[in-house]
């Protein structure tokens, strides 16, 4: 009879992808060992491949598991009643969130997907278009004109343009974290700068 697993082996398998996407995000998924994600695990090598066969395979959940979260956020919101701005800042509002705890698996997607086979390249990114695709539908619902249903996709881009990058220097101990953030993302992209607005804390910091 095969051994069973223990109460917190789902917990450790989350404690191991944290620790491992930290450290692809840090040094970069080829200069990671198994060795070095043992060590920041507090694991022997030993234990660490009872939970992952190999440093591919940290890889690979790493990046499914980040984007399968996106793509389930994409569905939940298809569900609600909202429409039109209302759905547009509701999506960018919690996508921006999402964000705010997933900077290192974030970074591991958008800059080590290269290192992915074939056929688990294909289906991140395929979960991926499913993301954008869900994006666009609601910026075409704020778009009336008929003529300009063909932006509803690079608008998007460029909107993700925005969202995609703030990792590079998002500073969450700062007044501007993720949750400030997200009302910002929306104004700018749905109003413009006129209508950016600084959120009440950092407002009431900057007061003389």
């Amino acid at each position: 009879m095969g051994r069973g697993r223990s109460a917190n082996y789902d917990d450790q398998r989350e404690m191991i992808l944290a620790q491992a996407a930290n450290l692809f995000a840090q040094r970069g998924y080829p200069a990671t060992s198994m060795n070095q994600v043992a060590q920041a695990c507090g694991l022997s090598k030993a234990t660490l491949y009872h939970y992952y066969r190999d440093k591919y395979a940290l890889l690979v959940s790493i990046a499914d598991d980040h984007v399968s979260r996106l793509a389930a956020l994409i569905d939940e919101e298809a569900t609600l009643s909202l429409t039109g701005e209302a759905r547009l800042r509701h999506l960018i509002y919690r996508i921006v969130g999402e964000y705010a705890d997933a900077q290192n698996a974030h970074r591991v997607l958008t800059e080590d997907v290269k290192f992915l086979e074939d056929a688990d390249r294909e289906r991140v990114l395929g979960k991926e278009r499913r993301v954008v695709e869900g994006f666009a539908r609601a910026v075409a619902d704020v778009r009336s004109d008929k003529a300009g249903a063909g932006l509803a996709k690079p608008l998007t881009m460029l909107l993700f343009g925005m969202i995609n990058w703030m990792f590079t220097w998002m500073k969450p101990d700062r007044a501007l974290d993720y949750e400030a953030m997200g009302p910002i993302v929306a104004d700018l992209f749905l109003g413009g700068l006129d209508k950016v607005r600084p959120p009440p804390e950092a407002a009431a910091l900057s007061a003389p």
